[in-house]
């Protein structure tokens, strides 16, 4: 794809609005996508070129219009117009559509914003759908002090890698003998985060254990992680605790048993869909019948804060097939369910002209999103907290929904950037924030297990980071 910018500095958001609608397009690489916007004579155009088929719009700019979102206006409309297709959120690309609708509302009043989200082509259903979460989120992030933080541990192990997934994992095929080395590191590097959050004062709020897969640690090995944690943190005024239990095919009653001793409230049961045949296509190596039985096991045990994962778009699933997937989960008496929109891969992407103009799955993966919406709100559960990703299908979102009282509290705090967030393990990003500055920086550890291992003293000396962002 090639993007030329004439007299005008907007390219980053050229860019944000071509790759909207070609997520998988690399810039300047081939020339199956050419777009020139250009600024001259107080008038903005594009020129679109997309395979054999070509477009060019213009329009004078009014006194004092931004040109940025002028162009974007302007760009957004030709390539509506040219592939079909219409994303729903219009020119908006951020990340967290919650959190800019309550700065809006905040700095200019509900309608105000409302107008402002109308304003950037979204549609009238995601307008309604933002402000519902910001209004839900802005209850939990009240429960945030100054002095709190949450604290992420990043377990990067999974029975095998699914086709879609684009997290740091490692199939315990390839890197099984990595699993207790790294185990016994990241007890002490839990043992150092713990250290310094004490030393400055700071207040844990919220815990969560993600991957990859936690339980692809035996039930020793998540007890060594988990007596760690009781070790190396004052829990005294904890809110929540959770473990993504994940791939249905790793959880046993003596791994379950294992985090009921440790005190975990949420786990999360990720049946992705309930569908085997879609699970075989995805290369999920795991049964419907498997993900059944791990709700029934774990709630005979005593979980009462159950999450499943269901992914929207999946290759080979049906709307019908994916509304029995909703369905389904609700019958199993989930407390919540995160339903989220296929993210692309880049390896893959686009290379005939049929598949520029073919909407088809696009907007099947639309009537998904908008079929959970409907029936999970139906029975009770509220979307509470979600997310953007940039490559993904339909340009859709990630919505958390939850019955009242079970929301995930890690998720929000998270998604806001409330408060900080110390992580340990691999691929782990710590965000420091200090009340209500909003600047935020990041610690990074190593991306992969062998890396992690191979230089953990690094990983520990790069902690001093946080006692250093704390006493400036």
């Amino acid at each position: 794809m090639i993007i030329k910018n004439i007299n005008h500095d907007c390219s980053y958001q050229t860019e944000k609005i071509a790759l909207t609608f070609f997520p998988l397009e690399k810039l300047n690489e081939g020339d199956n996508v050419v777009i020139i916007t250009a600024l001259e004579n107080g008038t903005v155009s594009a020129d679109v070129k997309l395979c054999s088929k070509t477009l060019s719009k213009k329009r004078i700019l009014k006194q004092n219009e931004d040109i940025a979102h002028a162009i974007s206006l302007l760009l957004y409309e030709a390539l509506s117009e040219l592939t079909h297709f219409k994303p729903p959120w219009g020119i908006l690309y951020g990340v967290r559509p919650a959190r800019l609708m309550h700065s809006r509302v905040e700095k200019f009043g509900k309608e105000k914003a409302l107008e402002l989200f109308r304003s950037d082509l979204t549609d009238e259903k995601k307008i309604a759908l933002a402000f519902e979460v910001m209004e839900r989120e802005n209850k939990i992030i009240s429960l945030s002090r100054d002095d709190s933080f949450s604290l992420y541990v990043s377990i990067p192990f999974c029975p095998s890698r699914c086709s879609y997934c684009s997290f740091v994992s490692h199939s315990i095929e390839n890197a099984g003998d990595l699993i207790q080395p790294y185990v016994n590191l990241l007890c002490k590097e839990l043992e150092e985060i713990g250290s310094i959050a004490q030393m400055l004062n700071l207040n844990l709020e919220t815990i969560y254990f993600g991957g990859g897969t936690p339980t692809t640690l035996s039930a020793s090995q998540l007890d060594e992680v988990l007596s760690a944690v009781e070790r190396s943190f004052d829990l005294s005024n904890l809110r929540e605790l959770t473990v993504e239990a994940g791939r249905p095919d790793t959880i046993t009653e003596e791994k379950l048993n294992s985090l009921l001793n440790h005190n975990v409230q949420r786990i999360s049961i990720n049946a992705q869909s309930f569908n085997d045949e879609v699970l075989k296509a995805i290369g999920r190596k795991h049964s419907v019948k498997q993900t059944l039985d791990a709700f029934e096991l774990a709630k005979k045990l005593g979980f009462k804060n159950i999450n499943t994962d269901l992914i929207a778009g999946l290759n080979t699933d049906s709307l019908e097939s994916f509304e029995n997937s909703v369905d389904t989960a609700i019958s199993l008496g989930a407390q919540s369910v995160t339903v989220h929109n296929l993210s692309l891969k880049s390896g893959a992407y686009l290379v005939t002209e049929n598949e520029y103009f073919d909407t088809a799955r696009k907007l099947e993966t639309s009537f998904m999103i908008d079929f959970a919406y409907q029936k999970l709100k139906s029975k009770g559960y509220n979307p509470y907290y979600m997310y953007r990703q940039s490559k993904s299908l339909g340009n859709l979102e990630n919505t958390g929904y939850a019955k009242e009282g079970f929301e995930c509290l890690y998720n929000i705090f998270m998604m806001d950037e409330t408060h900080s967030v110390f992580a340990a393990g691999a691929g782990a990003v710590t965000k420091l924030k200090k009340g209500s500055y909003n600047n935020i920086e990041r610690i990074y550890n190593y991306k992969y297990p062998y890396e992690y291992i191979n230089n953990f003293e690094e990983v520990i000396a790069r902690k001093q980071q946080i006692i250093d962002y704390y006493n400036l």
